[in-house]
C-alpha cells in the first residue's frame, strides 16, 4: 500500500471485471459479449476515418450520434446523455444524481458496480433483498430514499420486470430518480424508454457493448428529462468535456442506422439462449429464466466452484461469483452454436 494514496483509495475495494484470459482456442463465455460481429457499416466507418480526424479533437457533445440516439426512441436531443461506455455514464449518474442526503436503493444481488460507486462517491445506500426466487420485490423499497437504481434485466440473474413493475416503482417513488440501467434490454424486454415523457424522475442507461457487438468502442447513453440530463452534462463537463473519440462516434452511429443487423444478432442470441436453457435443464439444473444474453443457473448435486474449474481445465471460461447467495451458481454467456455445443458437450462429460 502506497503512502502516498489518499484515504479514499486506502479504503476502495474495487470492482473485478471479467476475467480476460489471452489463451488460443478459449471458448470466452464469462463477461457477456455478443458472438457476432457489429454491422457491416460499422467497419466501413472506421475504415473511413482520417489524419486529419485524429489530429482535431471530437465534437464535444456528439451532436450526430445524440440525435440518432433521440430519434430512435423518440425523443429530443436534450433528452440524450453520452458517455464511453455504460459504466462511465453510471459513475456520472452516481455524482450527478445519487449523491443525497438519503441512502440510495438497488437489490441485493446486482451489478457489482454499484457499491464501489458508493464507495467512491460517499453514497450512502441500502440493500432491498431479492425474493426467494430472485424476483424483484417493489414493496420491499423505502419510501423515503436518495435514489433507486436497478438493472433491468437483472444482472446476473437475467430476469426481467415488466413495464407495469417499472411503472408501479416510478408511481411509488416520484420524490426519487428512479434510474433503470437496460444493459441486456435487447435480447427480450421492453425498454422504458418510453414512459420516459410520462415520468420526470425516470433515467434510462443504455450500452452498445452488448446488443450492437461495440464492446471495444465504449459507447453508453443515458435518457430522460432534460432537466436530469442538464445534471449529468455539468458533471461530464468538470471531468472530461471530449468523452467519446471521432471513431466510436462514427462506428456507434453506423451501428445504430442498421435496424436490420442488429434485429437479427439479437434474434439469433435468443434462440441459442432458449436452446441453452433447455438443454441445461434436460442435464439437472436449474436455469432462472433469462432476458439476457446469459443465463444464470445452479445443479442441485454438484458444487458451482468443481464444475467452473472443471470447465476451465476443458477450455471453457464462465463466470463464478462466490457470494451469498448465489454462490452455487454459474452465470454464462450465451455463445454462437458451435460454442453452446461444445459447452453442453462438456458440461455433459463433467456430469457424467
Amino acid at each position: 500500500m502506497s503512502r502516498y494514496w489518499s484515504k479514499l483509495v486506502k479504503e476502495l475495494n474495487p470492482y473485478v471485471p471479467g476475467e480476460q484470459p489471452q489463451l488460443d482456442n478459449l471458448i470466452k463465455l464469462n463477461t457477456n459479449e455478443i458472438p457476432f460481429d457489429p454491422a457491416p457499416g460499422v467497419l466501413a466507418a472506421i475504415a473511413s476515418v482520417t489524419g486529419s480526424d485524429l489530429r482535431r479533437y471530437p465534437d464535444p457533445e456528439s451532436g450526430q450520434l445524440k440525435k440518432a440516439f433521440a430519434d430512435l426512441n423518440n425523443l429530443k436531443p436534450e433528452q440524450v446523455f453520452l458517455g464511453n461506455g455504460s459504466d462511465e455514464v453510471l459513475a456520472h449518474v452516481f455524482q450527478a444524481l445519487l449523491s443525497q442526503e438519503n441512502p440510495i436503493c438497488f437489490p441485493d444481488i446486482t451489478y457489482s458496480f454499484y457499491p464501489v460507486w458508493c464507495k467512491l462517491y460517499r453514497c450512502e445506500f441500502v440493500t432491498v433483498p431479492l425474493a426467494d426466487d430472485f424476483t424483484l420485490n417493489l414493496k420491499a423499497f423505502p419510501k423515503r430514499n436518495g435514489g433507486i437504481i436497478i438493472p433491468n434485466p437483472n444482472a446476473p440473474t437475467g430476469i426481467l420486470l415488466g413495464l407495469d413493475g417499472v411503472t408501479e416503482l416510478l408511481n411509488t417513488h416520484r420524490d426519487s430518480v428512479v434510474v433503470i440501467d437496460e444493459a441486456y434490454i435487447d435480447f427480450g424486454g421492453e425498454s422504458s424508454v418510453q414512459l420516459i415523457n410520462e415520468f420526470d424522475n425516470l433515467l434510462v442507461v443504455q450500452t452498445l457493448s452488448k446488443s450492437r457487438a461495440l464492446a471495444g468502442l465504449r459507447v453508453g447513453a443515458a435518457m430522460g428529462n432534460a432537466s436530469l440530463i442538464e445534471g449529468l452534462e455539468r458533471v461530464k463537463n468538470s471531468f472530461n468535456s471530449y468523452p467519446i473519440d471521432v471513431v466510436a462516434q462514427l462506428a456507434a452511429l453506423a451501428s445504430l442506422e442498421d435496424p436490420k443487423y442488429f434485429k437479427d444478432s439479437c434474434d439469433k442470441v435468443i434462440a441459442n439462449r432458449e436452446w441453452l436453457s433447455q438443454s441445461m435443464s434436460d442435464l439437472g439444473f436449474e436455469v432462472l429464466p433469462s432476458s439476457a444474453n446469459f443465463v444464470f443457473a445452479r445443479h442441485s448435486q454438484r458444487d458451482a466452484g468443481d464444475i467452473f474449474q472443471a470447465l476451465r481445465e476443458r477450455g471453457i471460461v464462465v463466470r463464478y461469483f462466490n457470494a451469498p447467495r448465489i454462490d452455487q451458481f454459474l452465470r454464462i454467456s450465451v455463445g454462437n452454436t458451435s460454442e453452446c455445443d461444445s459447452l453442453l458437450r462438456a458440461l455433459g462429460e463433467i456430469l457424467s
